[in-house]
């Protein structure tokens, strides 16, 4: 007989597994109870053989009507509380309290194991369980008990169907009101195939939202060929094990509450963990139990992967730890740095942790010691408290062992806030009157270590070298050593699995024109660099120019996000600019647009502290007039739509209705990633984003992305030899000596008044201004770099060196007091001889920037070489500046330039000339002036087609020559007396 290969060969197949496998009974139509959706014969079996004289109690085995008492309360108590919460909780039903399912039990616990073992796993095949429409079945579903916690639909390649055609019949077939597909009544829902399994948590017809269960494949999306079976046979051997969906349904699955802090509305969502989720949480947890405390994790998770999920069940997780009978951990510390994730933290923890008040929130230094003091067990703080918080913490806390969870780690982890938490984690942060500078020395040196009762798990999407040698697993590599993460989810496979959308897909450049005009008679010189940097900043911060960008901005959010109805209308822009005075700018300027296009839509403004704008002091508060604290959810509602940011909400703000981003900053490396990632979170009807850049180019971007497109890891260790060479460099200036370091540092520590301290600073401060200016250079910058690279070193080196911890001392108070080199600013005066003339932005052909794949990206160990010199300015002649400054940014490449500047010099008169413009501009409001005006404007350059067809092909394909020439044309032209234009149009 052949083989079947049909689909319901691969049904056959799974479930003959679990049954012959996986200890699973095989359940059949009539045991299943379609008036209450339960497998009615398992359920009443489990319960009378677990708990018998409960079962005798509430008399459902002699009475029909008892049974339908408890179907019914069961029923209810699914539909209010969900089949995760019953199960772990059970159900009261008069007089008893019924076990619905015997929890994992513990190594040594005998009698558990026993009633573990008689939970009755169960899969149905072919369910028919509709009461209406009796001919309608599911491929399978399982149930535990009785109660169902998976459906499943499978499809088959080898039929020419797929994992898709699964998730359609879910969502056109399956109606969502059946009892059995009602939220939280079923754990899950899997669409599978041979080759990609996908899963939903909420049946909601076409809204249904699927989402990838697959291991990944060569860093991307998909599941890797399996040399022992089918590519997804992963899911009924390993996720439907006993043990498994067991550890699911007890330590990851959860319905959550969501609610919106102005109506107080709640929203329930049911949580499903990831592969990546599972997979990462399970490997960390193995890791901890067999090597205890004191290691260091590093999680490298794509933004938008689900990273908060993910450490809500790695701390809830290690709190129930064991080892030998015993906790492996006394606290876990979890560190966000980020404000408004410490709050989607800690409520995502709480409803995740079984056991009440074992989460608390420390707001400040008494918080986390009277936390610690009562035991909490998970501890959650911002990493700007953190130095401020652990200050308090006594020795009291020596002996106990710590979890240290650190969201999105980056360098807030080195250094000295890093020695500040260790040494006060550790209880070594005393002072004791009658220890040796030695003493203190080598107590602060080891308190800078990475704690040997500390463990800890860093999560990143972006991980830098510093971060990489820190938490990173070390790998020999010939000679070297590298460094690569303890666990991998890439965004290349995130995007791929449509976990996050792809935001480099629709990237539009935007290029600026400019013309500059020497308004003095003389052609002074200038430092050629810094007048272009000048210029650059000169014509891009111009109110013209913030103008003309804020039109752009606005006419393309409504013409082409809301009139093409992105996110179902609710799609939202962020505005990202380089400086807080550019924000405001941008905030007015965009208001005007909006105003003068009568606009339903509002903006908002985001920066930090206050701002002094022509002669006013501006904030958020009074700007938006609502409070900073009120930003993040006043976006959310109409009419706001779009975020003028400054140093705001680039990293961590998670708004899925973000769409749109119009970039007016210079943004590399990290900084690029982290702030476009804004746009990439997934959300229903949400297909795609876009990005209009007005400031950098696609190569930057495209190289900042690769960075992080796969696995990031660091090529060499940091070199600790390289600090002798950087004291060598600093001796050889003779700007310190021993007795300066030794007697400083010996009045430091013993907590000296600071007037004993400034004159010895001062006599090396004096000493180095003495010297040569390449020396003041040579000698700064080795400092920094030592101070830079011991602070990080000093953390995970394994032997300490004291000369080293006594140098750095020493020199983080003397660096402040070294005046840097004065250098004349030979492109001073450059603003007052210059004038702009004109300004137009190109929207250029939006493109999407192809990542190249790679299956490693390696960074470069953290730089330990001082500074270089400065650099020879280059002097020439402020026209020659100007030249080649419009070779850059000047207008665009007209074949015969002269001829088109002559046409458009004669195109005001035309347009002032025509009679219903002329009318307008007397009888009528400016705006219709406006449209009469464009009209003649389209007749003049129509006229001029035979003359010059450059120009009027310019004219209709570019949008931005287009709207820079109506614009020049109706302000030169516009009269309220309707005469003709009689001057010079510039050009």
């Amino acid at each position: 007989m052949p083989t079947n290969t049909k689909e319901s060969g691969l049904e056959t197949l799974i479930v003959d597994y679990l049954v012959n496998n996986n200890g699973y009974e095989l359940g059949t139509n009539e045991d299943y109870n379609k008036d209450y959706a339960v497998d009615e014969t398992r359920l009443i079996r489990f319960l009378k053989e677990t708990q018998p004289e409960e079962v005798e109690r509430i008399g459902i085995l002699n009475s029909d009507h008892k049974k339908g008492q408890f179907l019914n309360r069961l029923q209810g108590e699914i539909t209010k509380r969900g089949i995760i919460d019953v199960l772990r909780k059970g159900i009261s039903f008069y007089p008893a309290n019924l076990i619905m399912f015997y929890m994992t039990p513990s190594e040594k616990n005998i009698k558990a194991k026993e009633m573990f073992d008689k939970n009755i796993f169960s899969v149905t095949r072919q369910l028919m369980y509709s009461k209406d429409n009796t001919q309608l079945a599911l491929d399978f579903a399982i149930f535990i008990n009785g109660l169902p916690i998976i459906t499943c639909e499978l499809k088959n390649r080898l039929t020419k169907q797929n994992v898709d055609d699964a998730v359609q019949q879910y969502k056109l077939d399956r109606d969502p009101r059946e009892l059995l597909f009602q939220f939280k009544r079923c754990m899950v829902h899997f669409a599978v195939d041979d080759n990609e399994v996908k899963f939903c948590t909420k049946l909601d017809r076409k809204q249904s939202w699927f989402l990838p269960f697959n291991k990944g494949y060569n860093g991307g999306a998909g599941n890797p060929p399996n040399p022992n079976g089918i590519k997804t046979d992963y899911l009924w051997k390993e996720i439907f094990a006993k043990e498994e969906l067991a550890n699911i349904i007890e330590n990851y699955a959860q319905v959550v509450v969501e609610e919106d802090e102005t109506t107080r509305k709640k929203k329930y969502k049911q949580v499903f963990p990831r592969c990546h989720q599972l997979s990462a949480v399970k490997a960390l947890l193995a890791d901890v139990k067999e090597k205890g405390a004191g290691q260091k994790y590093l999680i490298q998770h794509s933004a938008g992967s689900g990273k908060s999920n993910s450490i809500a069940w790695t701390a809830h997780q290690l709190v129930g730890l064991e080892k030998d009978g015993k906790p492996i951990f006394d606290s876990i510390i979890v560190v966000t740095d980020r404000i408004n994730l410490d709050k989607q933290i800690k409520n995502t923890i709480k409803q995740f942790m079984q056991v009440k008040n074992t989460v608390g929130h420390a707001e400040s230094s008494g918080d986390l010691k009277k936390l610690i003091t009562q035991g909490k067990k998970i501890i959650i703080t911002t990493v700007h408290k953190f130095p401020y918080i652990l200050d308090e913490i006594g020795t009291e806390h020596k002996g106990n062992k710590f979890a240290i969870i650190i969201d999105e780690a980056h360098s807030s982890q080195s250094g000295s806030m890093s020695a500040k938490m260790n040494m006060a984690l550790s209880g070594e942060y005393t002072s004791d009157e009658e220890e040796t500078v030695e003493d203190k020395i080598i107590k602060l040196m080891e308190g800078r270590k990475m704690l040997k009762n500390a463990s800890y798990f860093a999560f990143t999407a972006t991980p830098k070298n510093k971060t990489l040698e820190m938490f990173g697993v070390p790998v020999p590599n010939g000679n070297e050593v590298q460094y690569k993460p303890f666990h991998i989810y890439t965004m290349k496979q995130a995007i791929e699995e449509g976990f996050i959308l792809d935001v480099l897909k629709y990237y539009t450049p935007i290029k600026s024109y400019y013309k500059i005009a020497k308004i003095i008679e003389d052609d002074p010189m200038f430092d050629k660099k810094k007048s272009q940097k000048k210029l650059r900043n000169y014509v891009e911060s111009n109110s013209y120019a913030i103008e003309q960008k804020a039109d752009i901005m606005v006419t393309h959010f409504h013409e082409q996000i809301i009139a093409k109805g992105k996110i179902g209308g609710k799609a939202r822009a962020m505005v990202v600019t380089s400086s807080i005075e550019r924000a405001i700018e941008y905030y007015y300027a965009i208001t005007k647009c909006l105003k003068r296009r009568k606009s339903q839509y509002k903006a908002i403004v985001a920066f930090s502290g206050d701002k002094e704008y022509k002669g006013k002091v501006l904030n958020e508060t009074t700007i938006n007039g609502f409070p900073s604290n009120k930003i993040e959810s006043e976006f959310k509602k109409d009419p706001y739509r779009f975020l003028i940011v400054a140093n705001k909400f680039q990293t961590g703000f998670d708004e899925p209705l973000l769409h749109t981003m119009y970039v007016d900053k210079v943004l590399t490396d990290i900084k690029a990633v982290q702030t476009l990632s804004r746009l990439n979170r997934a959300y229903p009807g949400k297909v795609d984003t876009f990005v209009l850049d007005f400031a950098n180019d696609t190569d930057t971007i495209k190289k900042a992305f690769e960075t992080y497109y796969t696995t990031t890891i660091l090529s060499d260790e940091t070199d600790p030899n390289k600090l002798y060479d950087l004291v060598s460099e600093m001796e050889q200036h003779q700007v310190y000596t021993d007795y300066h370091v030794d007697t400083l540092v010996d009045l430091y520590l013993n907590g000296a008044d600071r007037d004993r301290l400034d004159p010895i600073l001062d006599t090396c401060v004096s000493i180095y201004e003495s010297l040569e200016e390449d020396e003041q250079v040579s000698f700064k910058g080795s400092a920094k770099a030592f101070v830079r690279t011991y602070g990080f070193l000093g953390a995970i080196l394994p032997y300490g060196n004291p000369e080293w911890e006594k140098l750095a001392l020493f020199l983080n108070l003397l660096i402040p007091k070294l005046p840097s080199p004065k250098e004349e600013d030979l492109s001073k005066g450059i603003l007052e001889a210059i004038d702009l003339d004109s300004y137009r932005a190109e929207v250029k052909q939006t493109m999407t920037i192809i990542l190249e794949e790679q299956a490693e990206y390696s960074l470069d160990p953290i730089p330990t070489g001082g500074s270089g010199g400065m650099s020879e300015p280059e002097m020439d002649l402020l026209s020659n500046i100007l030249d080649s400054f419009h070779d850059m940014w000047g207008n665009i490449d007209w074949k015969d330039e002269d001829q088109v500047k002559k046409h458009i010099a004669s195109i005001p008169a035309a347009v002032s000339k025509d009679v219903a413009y002329q009318n307008a501009m007397k009888n009528s409001d400016k705006q219709n002036a406006r449209i009469e005006s464009e009209r003649a404007l389209d007749k003049a350059v129509m006229n001029m087609m035979a003359d010059n067809m450059e120009l009027y092909k310019q004219f209709k394909d570019n949008p931005s020559f287009k709207r820079w020439l109506s614009d020049m044309v109706f302000n030169l032209t516009y009269n309220t007396k309707g005469e003709a234009f009689t001057g010079e149009m510039k050009i």
